[in-house]
């Protein structure tokens, strides 16, 4: 590992991010995904916090680039971009409904959450659905768009992070454990978020507590999408995960009404329950299954 290299990259991606997060705060600009009081802020406030927050994904790309010119090698070449399709493209786009979903059923079992298929937010979409439609079709068509969007747009956005911490790190960190090498990125992925925790983006209750919280979701995350980066042998298929599961997250926030953010949602206890039983679930397919054994060997 080029230490002198990782410190360049780390500044580059953080130092931009800082500023973001403090322009976000003297503009008034709620982080995408915080909640915000409409007296204090209007549609111009909260169009100008998704520009910045959807920006601050680019981000990591400008790192990578700027870094790799910086240490004088190619820009993008040996960072896993691929676009060979094979079964684990699929199964990692198909599964991240299937997490949004298991994250809803456990959210309903925590403290506070409550079932509300007739709150406003359901009610306002099924004004513009055809008659007979409910609940679950909403959900349904949501899930659908939400893998739509995660192998567009979504995916783009989020190839501007997946580049840097499941291309350029894992590279930088070859020879390392995968469990290990899995540990620091999600760490520094996690601390990464910061400045948009703290304008209130999945945690507006708690912004402080919640930028540790997004720690421990990012280094859950980063087993899984490291695994997936693996078995595919492309990090595009990193970026359609990231990108579908942005998408399809906020199925629970649309039905359940809010509770302790630190617990309910994606970002939350509960989806870190499921992301813990989904990695699990890897970890005993790459023992007794598989020929690979990626949990416990070394990145190359």
């Amino acid at each position: 590992m080029n230490t002198k290299k990782l410190i360049v990259f780390l500044l580059l991606a953080f130092l931009p991010m800082v500023a973001v997060g403090l322009v976000m705060h003297y503009i008034g600009a709620p982080a995408m995904g915080a909640a915000t009081d409409t007296a204090d802020s209007g549609p111009l406030d909260a169009l100008k916090g998704i520009v910045l927050s959807a920006g601050a994904m680019l981000i990591p790309l400008l790192a990578v680039i700027f870094t790799q010119l910086i240490f004088k090698e190619p820009v993008l070449k040996g960072l896993g971009i691929s676009f060979k399709l094979n079964r684990w493209w699929w199964i990692g786009w198909l599964l991240m409904p299937v997490i949004a979903m298991l994250t809803l059923d456990v959210t309903l079992w925590m403290p506070g959450a409550q079932w509300t298929p007739d709150g406003e937010m359901v009610q306002k979409s099924l004004q513009n659905m055809p008659e007979g439609a409910d609940v679950w079709t909403l959900i349904g068509i949501t899930l659908f768009s939400g893998l739509l969007a995660g192998i567009t747009i979504n995916a783009i956005f989020a190839f501007g992070e997946e580049i840097a911490w499941r291309g350029f790190l894992m590279k930088e960190f070859k020879g390392k454990k995968f469990l290990s090498a899995a540990l620091w990125i999600g760490v520094i992925w996690g601390f990464w978020h910061a400045p948009l925790i703290l304008n209130g983006h999945n945690y507006p209750q708690h912004p402080v507590a919640g930028v540790f919280m997004m720690v421990v979701v990012c280094i859950l995350l980063t087993l899984m999408l490291m695994y997936f980066r693996k078995k595919s042998g492309s990090v595009i298929v990193a970026a359609i995960m990231h990108g579908t599961i942005n998408a399809v997250a906020g199925v629970t926030a649309m039905v359940v009404t809010p509770a302790n953010d630190l617990l309910y949602g994606s970002a939350g206890v509960a989806g870190c329950s499921v992301l813990l039983v989904v990695n699990f679930c890897l970890f005993l397919y790459d023992r007794f299954v598989s020929k690979d054994r990626i949990f416990t060997t070394v990145l190359s």
